[in-house]
């Protein structure tokens, strides 16, 4: 088995694209076939290299990898259509000299009013035929003037012509409403469903799984691989993705393209997994998969014919259990660009093991957090500022928080590191001093995180009383108990 994933580099890749490579790159990897990247780059105007950068490093921090491709090469290549060109004019010239093929000589002007007439009779445009029976002498006679002409395929007109989709069964098509199509543009430029006919053949792609835009171009594909004498591959078409309001997903429903969910801060993995229960479900109705997993499970033939709602929603919850999974120490790795970006820590300088190992404790504090990886500044904020729900403030003015205040401001004036172990044995004692219950636990959390609920005040003492958190390099220092006490006291006004 030989898929492939033939993008074309006019913009940043779509997620909609992507899914398709990844059911491609799944069928491949579970039947032990091979996978391959080509970069459908005809369209001169729009093509840019650095979007076909772009899309390979995406695309390798997806974890999808080719065996063949534009940047590592292969023994099929070259794997760009621009480099492909006289490739396209050979097997162009073979269908001219089988006379299943010919050149048309129709202006831009002619075909747009034969288009305007058929619409007007309310039948579909198709070509009308008009240059199919030039003789070989007109042709050249025109040729040697200088004029221009396409190449037009020679549509059979078969009214009952199926073939076996396999997502979607046996589909059926009147071929004499095709009408005669381009293969090869005025401007030397091959047509897409010739070009990828060409490529697809000479590079022995056995299965074509894409979008079910291309279901009408199936035909007029398969036409020509009969005409070379060629085993057409078998075809699947997927349902388009689709946005909460049921239109094709797009930039007006949020994040759509593969960079911007990596700029998130989304895990490849999670992303994976999501996009691959896009219109088809595993078995075993897990949800969480790896991608042993789904390598394992995919099965083309229950893919749904039905359009897949793009759900932000349950992709963070994807990407939240993923995360949940991973060492503290892997997702301090992973979020450094984004500590870097808000400026905890400094570009490009490497963590002491002292920093290392502070910051890993605090991800293990807020990890369960975390819906992405861009989330974790947020919620160290925690730790490096004391940012009170000004709700919460009066309560600190009360009578009855006193004792607290006075006692708070007894034991932990100092700048020394104050543990857990000695915090608890603070708790202790204030309990011996008659502040407990109400008086205690709820006034200590909002002084100390200016919140009325979250992390373990222990767990939350034992980093900022470290002595590690003395000295931590960070461009942003924690802020440590006194300096917490202090501010809770100016913002309360006490």
């Amino acid at each position: 088995m030989r898929v492939r994933f033939a993008p074309s580099p006019t913009g940043y890749v779509h997620v909609g694209n992507v899914r398709t490579a990844l059911f491609n790159y799944l069928l491949a990897r579970q039947r032990g076939g091979l996978f391959l990247l080509r970069i459908e780059d005809t369209d001169v105007e729009r093509s840019r290299k650095s979007y076909e950068e772009g899309l390979i490093e995406d695309m390798k921090w997806l974890g999808v990898k080719w065996e063949e491709g534009p940047d590592i090469g292969g023994p099929l290549g070259p794997y760009r259509q621009s480099e492909r060109s006289e490739l396209y004019r050979e097997y162009v010239d073979l269908l001219l000299e089988k006379k299943m093929a010919y050149h048309c000589f129709c202006t831009p002007e002619t075909l747009e009013r034969e288009r305007e007439e058929a619409l007007a009779k309310g039948e579909t445009p198709r070509y009308s035929g008009r240059c199919r029976n030039l003789t070989p002498e007109e042709v050249k006679e025109r040729l040697d003037r200088g004029e221009e002409s396409a190449v037009r395929f020679k549509m059979p007109d078969d009214k009952d012509f199926h073939y076996p989709d396999l997502v979607r069964g046996d589909l059926l098509f009147d071929l004499s409403l095709f009408g005669d199509f381009v293969i090869l543009r005025s401007n030397g430029q091959p047509a897409y469903n010739y070009a990828v006919v060409i490529d697809d053949h000479l590079m022995g792609v056995t299965d074509v799984i894409r979008g079910e835009d291309h279901i009408s171009n199936t035909p007029k594909q398969i036409k020509l691989y009969e005409a070379f004498g060629w085993t057409p591959p078998r075809f699947g078409h997927l349902a388009l993705v689709l946005g909460q309001d049921g239109s094709p997903l797009s930039k007006r429903h949020g994040a759509t393209s593969l960079n911007q969910f990596r700029a998130l801060g989304y895990l490849p993995e999670a992303l994976v997994n999501y996009l691959a229960l896009l219109g088809w479900a595993p078995p075993e109705g897990e949800e969480i998969l790896s991608w042993e997993e789904l390598i394992r499970l995919f099965d083309i033939s229950k893919v749904s014919k039905s359009g897949a709602t793009f759900d932000y929603q349950k992709l963070n919850w994807i990407n939240r259990k993923h995360l949940s999974q991973l060492p503290s120490e892997q997702v301090l790795s992973l979020a450094l660009p984004f500590l870097e970006e808000a400026e905890y820590i400094e570009k490009g300088r490497k963590l002491s093991p002292d920093e290392q190992k502070w910051l890993v404790q605090a991800v293990e504090i807020v990890k369960a957090n975390l819906v992405t990886l861009a989330d974790l500044p947020k919620e160290l904020e925690l730790f490096f500022q004391y940012r009170p729900d000004e709700a919460l403030l009066p309560e600190l003015r009360e009578e009855a928080v006193s004792p607290l205040w006075n006692f708070l401001e007894e034991k932990f004036s100092g700048d020394s590191p104050i543990t857990a172990q000695e915090f608890i044995s603070f708790l202790q004692e204030a309990k011996g001093k008659g502040i407990k219950g109400k008086a205690l636990f709820h006034p200590l959390r909002v002084i100390l995180t200016g919140c009325g609920s979250g992390v373990e005040l222990d767990k939350l003492i034992n980093l900022l009383g470290a002595p590690e958190a003395f000295n931590l390099g960070l461009k942003r220092r924690p802020l440590l108990l006194k300096e917490r006490i202090q501010e809770a006291k100016g913002r309360a006004g006490r």
